[in-house]
């Protein structure tokens, strides 16, 4: 799509751009917000769940609106500092209102019994299973109006409002036996439109207003005070868990730190398992095909998204998704590219004709039919994480059940990389020998040859070593071209952002000619306005047609090779200017047209931002290095 069609569709469209969206989450449910206060994306019980509020793929397919009753567009939007809880203020021609969005977190619920869905160890807090939304007034007057319109089983099923309590205070939405129980809690005065639960107040200076909607049997508040203290305590929660990783003082600090909230907000804290993005069906291509359902956890994404976190010193969240691998890989069946959050192997893909998708992008799918696919690159995700988990933390033992599937995953991937298979992207097209599933194939025999060193097996690791050198051999023989650049695959000249992997992972020394060459040719060739493209779709057989944005996280790639080769100025340049490009919230989506700045595909993408983390870190690094190699320079 071209950039003066891009804009033309979003000045002719209802729905607000992608990157306008505001994030929400418990670490169970998520949910995002438009500019107008309308929650337009919310799934029950759980972030994978069937949609209540749809509204983002389908304007008739539920809401729930709460700010200014007379007003659209705010004056302002950011998130508490270190938290998850969205401010909105509104300056409307009578008065100043501030409204705060938040998915409630509190003390750990299960003193008296056990929960039926938790399988890591018990923490400290346990998410509320309540959406809470406050407004003050600041100064002068204004009315404001409240409109929830829940929509069961993606927009299938309107709800059914009823009183729950003697006044106008509390309601109940229901839909079929199986739908969630919806209930409204609030200090306004309820009443019903069809489908629809309405208020509408006027509030004065140093006025307040709740509603609380909640769908499990913890309470909510009951009255604003209440709702203020609990607002607080999930404030301090996001404050306390965010004080525990290691951020650089840094003018880039903040960045880090948004990017480590969000990944954190893409967390399925019962079992441990991160998920790709909270949203399915945003489209890679507006009106076109390219539109999948990402709320799923991808071995590799989750991965790289630990790589990510362990080096911001977040360890527990990479043991507790180590735990969640060896749940879903301990029945002896063989790795899957990705699971459902619950560890469900089956995730198969449906359309949802009767939605009309995100300005008209069609088709809606929930499921993923890729989960099937046979790429050779997860067991070198899976294999790095874990070597770089346990590489500075000697005190720790690598527990043995975890050490029997890693030594399965290594004889898998050594047996497989041979043949070929459908690549990092996931292409529907031909299996083709692509190089980075090679290269990580490697990696997987690389690093569990030095972790069995650290167990002192000593005949395993001369095994998986010989191994290493076999494959790298192979790839420095086919997969590298005439101009000793490697290639997308080898039986093609074509070039891949996924390359950009090589120097990631130490597969070669960071001044080998062939990986400055390679760096150096995507750069050139592979990049639209500075930003990388996956690869160019009319030299992909990937099955599907159509264009697509630039993918972020492969230009982070690039700001981290550019760094790791020790062109310094441009890392730096090229990372701040995808700063200049983040949401308003600090907020990726998966890919960005070069030209107009569009976010496109899902959001938030934890790919983008985990690329975000290794990108800003790498380059720190290599400041500091170069900043110790030349001191006079620096001063």
């Amino acid at each position: 799509m071209t950039t003066d069609s891009v804009r033309r569709h979003e000045a002719t469209s209802s729905y607000p751009p992608i990157a306008d969206y505001g994030f929400l989450s418990d670490c169970e449910v998520t949910a995002l917000v438009a500019p107008s206060g309308n929650i337009e994306w919310m799934c029950l019980p759980r972030l994978d769940g069937p949609s209540v509020f749809g509204a983002m793929l389908d304007r008739d397919a539920g809401g729930f609106r709460f700010g200014p009753a007379d007003m659209r567009v705010p004056s302002a939007r950011r998130y508490l500092p270190g938290t998850m809880i969205l401010e909105t203020s509104w300056g409307t021609p009578t008065g100043w209102i501030v409204v705060r969005d938040c998915l409630l977190i509190g003390p750990w619920h299960h003193e008296g019994n056990r929960s039926g869905s938790h399988r890591r160890a018990p923490t400290d807090y346990d998410c509320d299973h309540v959406l809470l939304r406050t407004v003050r007034c600041v100064n002068g007057e204004v009315q404001i109006s409240l409109d929830c319109s829940p929509v069961f089983d993606y927009g299938r099923i309107p709800a059914i409002w009823s009183y729950s309590g003697a006044a106008y205070h509390e309601a109940v939405a229901e839909g079929r036996e199986d739908d969630p129980r919806l209930r409204l809690t609030t200090d306004m005065n309820l009443g019903f439109e069809g489908n629809r639960a309405t208020a509408r107040t006027l509030i004065k200076e140093d006025e307040t207003r709740f509603v609380a909607m909640s769908w499990s049997e913890h309470e909510p508040p009951h009255t604003f005070a209440e709702a203020y203290n609990r607002e607080v305590w999930t404030a301090h929660h996001w404050q306390h868990w965010l004080a525990r990783g290691h951020f650089p003082d840094h003018p880039w600090r903040s960045h880090l730190e948004r990017s480590a909230l969000t990944l954190k907000g893409l967390t399925f804290a019962p079992t441990g398992a991160l998920v790709a993005a909270a949203t399915t069906s945003l489209p890679e291509d507006p009106g076109g095909e390219r539109n999948w359902d990402y709320r799923y956890t991808w071995i590799r994404d989750s991965t790289l998204t630990l790589w990510a976190m362990d080096r911001l010193g977040f360890d527990w969240e990479a043991d507790d998704f180590f735990s969640f691998i060896a749940d879903v890989a301990g029945t002896g069946e063989d790795l899957q590219i990705m699971y459902g959050v619950g560890g469900e192997r089956k995730l198969t893909e449906e359309l949802l004709d009767h939605l009309d998708g995100y300005q008209k992008s069609r088709p809606v799918r929930i499921g993923n039919g890729a989960y099937d696919q046979k790429q050779h690159d997860v067991w070198g995700a899976l294999l790095d994480s874990v070597y770089l988990h346990t590489e500075h933390r000697t005190q720790d033992r690598l527990d043995d059940r975890f050490w029997v599937i890693l030594c399965r995953f290594v004889d898998t991937a050594i047996k497989n990389w041979p043949e070929p298979d459908r690549g990092i992207w996931e292409v529907r097209g031909e299996p083709q020998h692509f190089t980075a599933s090679k290269v990580m194939c490697w990696v997987a025999a690389d690093r569990g040859a030095k972790l069995a060193r650290t167990r002192e097996q000593f005949e395993r690791a001369e095994q998986w070593q010989k191994a290493a050198d076999e494959i790298k051999a192979d790839v420095l023989t086919n997969g590298v071209d005439e101009r000793g650049v490697f290639v997308q695959h080898y039986a093609t000249q074509a070039l891949d952002a996924s390359l950009l992997l090589i120097p990631l992972v130490g597969f070669l020394p960071y001044d080998d000619e062939r990986l400055v060459k390679t760096v150096n040719a995507i750069a050139d060739e592979l990049t639209e306005d500075g930003l990388v493209l996956r690869y160019r779709v009319d030299a992909t057989d990937d099955g599907l047609s159509g264009e697509e944005g630039t993918f972020t996280i492969c230009s982070f790639w690039l700001v981290s090779s550019w760094a790791l080769i020790g062109e310094i100025d441009k890392a730096r340049r090229l990372c701040e200017k995808l700063f200049s490009m983040a949401s308003p919230l600090g907020l990726y989506a998966e890919e960005l047209d070069a030209e107009s700045g569009r976010h496109l595909g899902n959001f938030p993408q934890a790919f983008t931002h985990l690329g975000l983390i290794n990108a800003v870190l790498h380059t720190m690094a290599a400041e500091a290095a170069d900043a110790a190699s030349n001191p006079l320079a620096s001063q």
